[in-house]
């Protein structure tokens, strides 16, 4: 017999699209580089701000929920096989009526799926390759990436750090976070992410009327992405259905993993309404439908359980009462910086706390906070250009960690201050 020694390859052309994606996505690159510091420094006590993976536990009704279903998937009477692609009709209805409330959303315009971020991609397998796009700059990475690996990009231009055919809106402190739309072009489809990731800003009223009267004046789309609605305490809408005529301009994708814990679960939805249509009226939601027949096979029952007995009456406390240790966190790592005297947003409406380091890159900070704080942030360029000198913070951790990393950070900042205070005003504002 002949031993095989070349080595061998196909020949089939990679995807010219996948070529054109830089580097890694964004955050299994910041896991690269902390398992790198890891090996370096092994006795290094790590704190993680970064991912966003949440870290308090999932309330007992909603996990009894989900065991309870699972248990009766062993007995003849409780078996359940595949479910509606679309989701489980009870849990549409829950969504459609609770979080929705007001809004005239119904349960037939709701997909519950595997999470929104899955539900992004979807979204630009429907969209197709011929569509422009707009991006708010900076925003959620998942959005440019998966419009690239659909096609709708053009060249990188590693100058800009921008792709062609790609509309970045600035949304910079001095713009409250908020693009000047008097002067971005037109494109078929907006990318709109409230409360923003990573800024933490949740766009006002007023703003989302802005946006919703520029999408219907150029016949656009929206993709409105509500993540981290339940952050929001100002007032702020938690929907754009929240405002007149937006169901006939605008898709909504939200989640469950950062409301009630279900990062590990999965389970998200996205709403499409029946007044959405494209140039030729045909409506859009039956393309959604087609596009979720056939790539996906429905969420699981188990988790759909679980989301369930997270919009009863009592799920709903339970949940709140956990986003208010977040929101807490948050306030905590905010008012820290603040008192350091660096210009620091977000930390109000959403879990993320976005500080500025002028005069410095993102990545140069990312790297002394691993090293000096053993702290792992997240690259504020990760999310676009306009996110080069900021560094998010998530308020994902456990109370005593969110204490321990303050501590950290004024070692590391607080001497470079400006700030006219003491240690004692820190520790007291982790206190509060």
């Amino acid at each position: 017999m002949s031993s095989v020694t070349a080595v061998c390859h196909t020949k089939v052309p990679r995807n010219a699209n996948m070529e054109q994606l830089q580097s890694g996505y964004l955050f299994p690159e910041v896991s690269i580089r902390q398992q790198a510091y890891m090996e370096k420094h092994p006795d290094a006590e790590l704190i993680s701000l970064g991912i966003g993976d949440t870290t308090e536990p999932i309330p007992r009704i909603v996990t009894s929920a989900m065991a309870e279903y699972c248990h009766a998937l062993s007995t003849l009477e409780g078996y359940r096989g595949y479910g509606a692609e679309q989701g489980n009709m009870e849990l549409r209805k829950a969504i459609a009526e609770v979080i929705y409330k007001d809004t005239g959303v119904n349960q037939s315009e709701v997909f519950v799926s595997d999470g929104a971020q899955c539900d992004i991609s979807r979204i630009q397998m429907l969209l197709g390759s011929n569509v422009t796009m707009a991006v708010q700059d900076p925003s959620f990475p998942a959005y440019i990436d998966s419009g690239v690996i659909m096609g709708q990009a053009g060249t990188y231009r590693p100058g800009t750090g921008e792709y062609g055919r790609i509309e970045y809106m600035r949304c910079t402190p001095d713009q409250l976070f908020f693009p000047d739309l008097s002067a971005t072009p037109r494109t078929d489809v907006v990318f709109f992410c409230s409360p923003n990731n990573p800024t933490g800003h949740a766009a006002s009223r007023a703003q989302l009327e802005q946006l919703v009267s520029f999408a219907r004046r150029n016949g656009s789309i929206i993709v409105y992405d509500s993540a981290y609605s339940s952050y929001i305490s100002d007032g702020s809408p938690r929907s754009i259905y929240e405002i007149p005529g937006s169901k006939e301009v605008a898709i909504e994708v939200s989640s469950f993993s950062k409301f009630a814990g279900f990062t590990g679960v999965r389970l998200g939805w996205t709403v499409v309404p029946e007044e959405l249509t494209y140039a030729n009226g045909f409506p859009v939601g039956r393309d959604f439908n087609r596009i979720i027949c056939t790539s996906f096979n429905g969420a699981s029952s188990i988790a759909q359980a679980g989301g369930l007995a997270c919009l009863s009456d009592e799920g709903l406390e339970a949940m709140h009462a956990i986003i208010g240790v977040y929101k807490e966190n948050a306030a905590a790592l905010a008012e820290t910086f603040r008192l350091m005297g660096l210009e620091t947003y977000g930390g109000q409406n959403s879990p993320y706390v976005w500080v500025h380091f002028p005069g410095r890159s993102s990545w140069q900070v990312f790297s002394e906070i691993l090293e000096k704080a053993n702290v792992v942030t997240i690259p504020g360029v990760g999310f676009g250009p306009s996110g080069e000198g900021f560094v998010r913070m998530s308020s994902f951790a456990r109370r005593e960690s969110i204490h321990e990393a303050c501590r950290r950070f004024w070692r590391v900042f607080g001497s470079r201050s400006q700030a006219h205070c003491s240690r004692q005003c820190v520790s007291g504002a982790m206190m509060n």
